[in-house]
């Protein structure tokens, strides 16, 4: 079985893997949002192939419900579900650390794939190329400090200065854990791991469906 948490905002549901980080999809409902999941397994796979993970899910197991908010509703997860307070054992820490260096990988080669301008939304709106891949970066050096991981910042073009980010990133998740976070105030390590890749993997995404 596959463990699957909902996190219930008033208007919208998402769906999330508890143990493949970045595998979330919202949608109106409970049913819809799994069966959102279930139709995104073809494109998780890619990010899993990258981490060298096998990747065949099977049904669906609701392990837990927390309840979301306006975050939830606006399109984003926040949430820490009760099961990321559980330990972390070096095994699933590693696996976790390898799935948001998956997804950099592939953001990297969707971007370098992609042209700048991006079709727009319904409403005319959306980021380009450019500023949506500025934005990842940006979001990570604020999600960092959830983690205790602080870099000052730098300017997009400074892949250097990102990739440190990264491998600073990448470090604390892969480390066990009691299941508690490494901040004060921040985040476990689990739900860093899995709010981190969603955010990369759900611009990945949107990349792909915004080409010209």
């Amino acid at each position: 079985m596959t463990d699957v948490y909902l996190e219930i905002g008033p208007k919208r549901v998402f769906a999330c893997a508890c143990d493949w980080p970045g595998w979330c999809r919202v949608a109106k409902g409970e049913e819809a949002a799994l069966e959102a999941l279930a139709e995104y397994i073809p494109r998780y796979r890619v990010i899993a192939d990258r981490a060298g993970l096998p990747f065949e899910p099977d049904a669906f197991t609701v392990v837990e419900r927390a309840p979301g908010g306006s975050t939830t509703d606006f399109g984003a997860p926040e949430a820490i579900p009760a099961i990321d307070a559980r330990p972390v054992d070096a095994a699933t820490a590693e696996r976790d650390a390898a799935l948001l260096r998956a997804a950099w990988s592939v953001l990297d080669e969707v971007a370098a794939a992609s042209p700048e301008e991006l079709r727009k939304g319904p409403r005319g709106g959306g980021r380009d190329r450019d500023k949506m891949v500025a934005h990842v970066v940006e979001a990570e050096r604020a999600y960092a400090r959830k983690i205790g991981v602080r870099h000052k910042p730098f300017p997009m073009a400074d892949l250097a200065a990102r990739d440190a980010l990264r491998e600073d990133i990448a470090a604390v998740l892969a480390e066990p854990s009691g299941g508690w976070s490494p901040e004060a105030g921040g985040w476990p390590a689990r739900y860093a791991a899995r709010r981190m890749a969603w955010h990369v993997i759900d611009h990945i995404w949107e990349m792909e469906d915004r080409r010209l």
